[in-house]
């Protein structure tokens, strides 16, 4: 067992280089897309920075290298993503839809589809979406549970050559595309008679009659993820475009969520580190009437104290969980789930607390603390909900037979 918790000089070297990637087409962005009220606007807004993800290649750094990108360890793919998350989660969630869409492609597609699908994010330049349409407005939690359950309410039917797609997604990232025609590639969630299956549907299959947005959710926080609702109306497509086998829909879903789990951990780190951050620097300057930065008052440095603790605890448990997941250790599931569970309501809870170190100045929008605590709210319930979905995964590790305790720490 070899253990480092020690970045190399190339790490710390890629670390800068996000930094300064989120410091330059992040950061201007920030308080234009809180202040924006129209949601479809806000998300508008992060466009440019996308474009930028391109043409810089960050985008390409979390496409493993086998398949044209240039991503190297998990620790180098957590070390890029805490930093954006810490300035703008919400395209962290942006990108985060990107690369959940193609992780079906890696693991199920044949290497036509592998380089037709992914042609467009290895680029250096557009503005390329991709989307993995799993989640339906009536939940889908239990999407692969067998009949009688309803499961997924999307189809598709085989009309001679083409799958005929039709029924209602919400929630994934960019469902409708920048400009509502559709994004670059979706791939869908559905129902066949083999059962729960992949299809891939590219930009050129949509239509102003086959696919319709039908609203743009108005979320209180993550403001630049463009979260929508859209209505696929008899979307036609090559059969070729079956992405792995036909029913082997929920083992690649589960796949691609494993390592967004792993992922949520790190933006939980963001966001902690970011509220901490405000809250250190209130207590420090801030004496608020009294003679001393409250910081000298034991419980204003108990809050903070224990806030960066568990900050820590989280960050090293999600740096474990993305290495395990990306090198295909068998231990990623189980630690991605714990980092995406603890990680989550840790940064509510640590959040909420930071928050009261500031006191009623916090309850307003003008001061920033309150936007990472609308931000954290999102964690324990998307990319798989906490009590729904990831809970009930760690159950099913906890009463496979023979699971040992200690496997996921190599102490076994």
């Amino acid at each position: 067992m070899t253990i480092c918790f020690t970045p190399t000089a190339e790490q710390v070297e890629l670390k800068n280089q996000a930094r300064a990637f989120a410091q330059t087409y992040l950061a201007p962005l920030v308080e234009e897309v809180r202040r924006t009220a129209d949601p479809y606007e806000a998300a508008l807004l992060v466009r440019s920075a996308h474009e930028a993800a391109l043409k810089e290649g960050i985008i390409k750094g979390m496409i493993p290298e086998v398949f044209g990108g240039t991503m190297g360890s998990g620790l180098d793919l957590a070390l890029v993503t805490e930093e954006l998350a810490a300035v703008m989660p919400d395209f962290v969630a942006s990108l985060g839809g990107i690369l959940l869409a193609l992780t079906p492609v890696y693991l199920g597609g044949d290497l036509e589809q592998i380089q037709r699908f992914l042609t467009p994010f290895l680029a250096d330049h557009g503005t390329a979406q991709a989307v993995m349409a799993l989640s339906e407005p009536a939940g889908t939690a239990n999407f692969a549970a067998p009949e009688p359950a309803e499961g997924l309410q999307t189809v598709a039917v085989l009309d001679g050559d083409d799958w005929v797609i039709t029924g209602e997604k919400q929630w994934s990232a960019n469902l409708a595309g920048w400009d509502g025609t559709g994004p670059d590639l979706m791939i869908v969630a559905c129902g066949t008679p083999g059962g729960v299956s992949l299809i891939g549907i590219e930009r050129q299959h949509f239509t102003s009659d086959n696919l319709t947005l039908l609203e743009t959710l108005d979320m209180p926080g993550l403001r630049g993820h463009l979260t929508q609702r859209v209505r696929l109306n008899g979307v036609r497509v090559p059969k070729a475009n079956l992405v792995g086998a036909e029913g082997a829909g929920p083992e690649l879903i589960f796949a691609a969520f494993t390592g967004s789990a792993a992922a949520v951990g790190l933006m939980a780190v963001g966001t902690m580190r970011a509220a901490f951050d405000i809250a250190y620097r209130f207590a420090t300057e801030q004496t608020r009437g009294g003679g001393v930065p409250i910081i000298e008052h034991r419980p204003v440095a108990d809050v903070l104290t224990d806030a960066k603790g568990r900050i820590e605890a989280v960050r090293l448990l999600s740096w474990k969980a993305l290495d395990a997941v990306t090198s295909g250790d068998p231990a990623g599931l189980e630690l991605a789930l714990h980092a995406k569970v603890f990680g989550s309501e840790t940064a509510v809870d640590v959040v909420h607390k930071l928050f009261q170190v500031v006191g009623v100045q916090a309850y307003n929008r003008g001061f920033p603390i309150v936007h990472h605590l609308l931000d954290a709210l999102a964690y324990p319930v998307f990319e798989g909900g906490n009590i729904g979905v990831r809970r009930r995964q760690l159950q099913d590790i906890f009463t496979t037979a023979g699971w040992d305790p200690l496997a996921a720490s190599g102490l076994s």
